[in-house]
């Protein structure tokens, strides 16, 4: 398959003199477009308040309807329409608000990330699982990657064969209570986008160098704080391996995103 990279959303937080991004795979399979993740969409524009809540404030999204995934698509030279699949890491709202410009789509997550969104609990889970991402009645499809098989170390992993084949959801929660991992065949190897599992690559390479901001949102915004580090071990292992056939990404270092466009599959 091959796999396109996206930057679905820049955004500005302060003391983050990289800024971030919004890592968008696009997928195209046999028959059909896939996105892992939507990114910023274009009604987050149109009603920044409405749509991404207080944390625009924190995060500082620059609400460029050109980044929108339906924009890139369209840009790209492929009809929307085309895109049937949506792969979400995790309900977050700048993983969301790409949602509704592709209505006609089926949203796949985890069962659990998916009853924490409609039942959220806390002030941090309140304010990160908005109504408006819902309201054009999306068509959800849950899985349950906690009772599928060890991938690659990981131990809960489920092929979406609904999708297509070659496209692994991966059990990670620790950011949210059903946050997940994406792994894509891309043929010469594999894409393993690990969403919010670590912000920045210092977190996980053995320097250190995570801008001091980004962890201490990544520690105000986690469900589950004893996961996030254990993640961040078992991907600091995995960076230290760097097998030739897979791509590690994440949703938001700008840096990472720069070397997957390096080896996109031609």
């Amino acid at each position: 398959m091959k796999v396109h990279h996206l930057n679905c959303g820049t955004m500005r937080p302060w003391r983050t003199p990289d800024g971030l991004v919004c890592h968008v795979l696009l997928v195209e399979t046999d028959d059909a477009l896939v996105l892992v993740d939507s990114g910023i969409g274009l009604q987050d524009a149109a009603d920044p308040a409405g749509r991404f809540g207080p944390a625009r404030f924190c995060v500082r999204p620059a609400f460029d309807t050109s980044e929108s995934a339906i924009r890139q698509v369209a840009a790209l030279g492929y009809d929307p329409h085309e895109v049937r699949h949506i792969v979400l890491t995790h309900f977050d709202a700048d993983h969301t608000g790409g949602l509704s410009d592709f209505p006609w789509a089926e949203v796949h997550l985890t069962a659990t990330e998916n009853q924490a969104s409609l039942h959220p609990r806390g002030v941090v889970e309140r304010g990160r699982y908005l109504p408006s991402h819902r309201a054009h009645d999306p068509r959800i499809v849950p899985h349950t990657p906690g009772r599928g098989e060890p991938w690659r170390g990981f131990p809960h992993a489920t092929e979406l064969a609904d999708v297509a084949a070659g496209i692994v959801m991966i059990s990670l929660p620790g950011h949210t209570r059903g946050h997940a991992a994406v792994a894509v065949d891309a043929g010469t190897h594999w894409v393993l986008h690990v969403g919010d599992s670590f912000y920045h690559r210092g977190q996980i390479d053995g320097t250190g160098r995570a801008p001091k901001s980004l962890t201490a949102m990544e520690r105000l915004m986690a469900s589950d704080r004893s996961g996030v580090r254990g993640n961040h071990r078992r991907l600091s292992r995995l960076w230290a391996d760097d097998p030739a056939d897979l791509l590690l990404v994440n949703s938001h270092d700008p840096v990472l995103l720069h070397r997957a466009h390096s080896r996109t599959t031609p």
